[in-house]
């Protein structure tokens, strides 16, 4: 199988798989059943992700399918008027919270290769009234917005889904004004994965065997042409993502982490 084939043949699993989440509205890759308006168990799941349950439950009700790895929003510093982008913006839930932050004068774009998700976020910006939020179906790797036009790029949980990380972190870079910034909570890879976990499609779409190791990650934001790059694993995760896979042991290899990183 050649390079591209593979990287289709992830491209379609992960799709598959997010497409599902939205149509039965069920578990997603952590583990988790439903939104927080219909159980507490809910909210405590987010907030051990990091987010308060107030954030939880503030955005529109099947916003919150409770996707990723950690909360971005904590660590972007977002000001009023700034634009923001979201790489894999699922059913809009950082965005929701993002365009609180940035309000009336800001604006948040969420990007997503999902269509089904894409009109389910747009649902709820309608449902919410949330007018400076729009969502676009494309590929994290071929971003549709312009060059030199944002000012943070968060993501959640995504990044390591992709096949080809070198052109998310290249695109971001691009699509980011000078002095913009990335604010990313995601997978990372402490130790090289085993073989069988790598090659196993299911662990793909499950945020593990896509995980890069942090070298490899630090390597890829600088040859993009970012500086003050910071990689911080949460060693605190590794509950987190033994609930995430049958395959075990792979919190030995796999943790949450955040990742922080400025355009000159």
């Amino acid at each position: 199988m050649s390079t591209q084939e593979q990287a289709d043949r992830i491209r379609a699993q992960v799709r598959q798989r997010y497409a599902d989440i939205v149509r039965q509205r069920g578990s997603d890759c952590c583990g988790s059943d439903g939104c927080c308006d219909d159980a507490s168990s809910d909210i405590e799941h987010i907030q051990r992700l990091g987010y308060s349950a107030e954030e939880a439950c503030c955005v529109p009700e099947g916003a919150n399918f409770s996707l990723g790895c950690g909360n971005p929003i904590a660590i972007a510093s977002l000001q009023p008027g700034e634009t923001v982008l979201d790489l894999g913006s699922g059913a809009g839930f950082d965005c929701f919270l993002a365009a609180r932050a940035v309000g009336e004068t800001g604006r948040v774009i969420g990007v997503d290769m999902t269509p089904d998700m894409i009109s389910r976020a747009r649902e709820n910006a309608a449902r919410g009234g949330y007018a400076n939020v729009e969502f676009r179906l494309g590929e994290i790797e071929h971003l549709p917005v312009a060059d030199g036009q944002i000012d943070l790029i968060m993501s959640n949980c995504v990044i390591n889904l992709s096949p080809d990380k070198e052109a998310v972190y290249a695109e971001a870079f691009r699509a980011l004004k000078p002095g913009g910034r990335l604010a990313i909570a995601d997978t990372v890879a402490t130790a090289p994965l085993p073989d069988e976990v790598r090659a196993d499609m299911a662990s793909w779409s499950a945020c593990i065997s896509g995980s890069a190791v942090i070298d490899d990650i630090e390597e890829m934001l600088r040859e993009a042409g970012f500086v003050q790059i910071r990689i911080q694993p949460i060693d605190e995760s590794r509950e987190l993502v033994r609930e995430w896979t049958s395959n075990s042991r792979v919190e030995d290899y796999v943790l949450s982490a955040t990742i922080t990183a400025v355009k000159p």
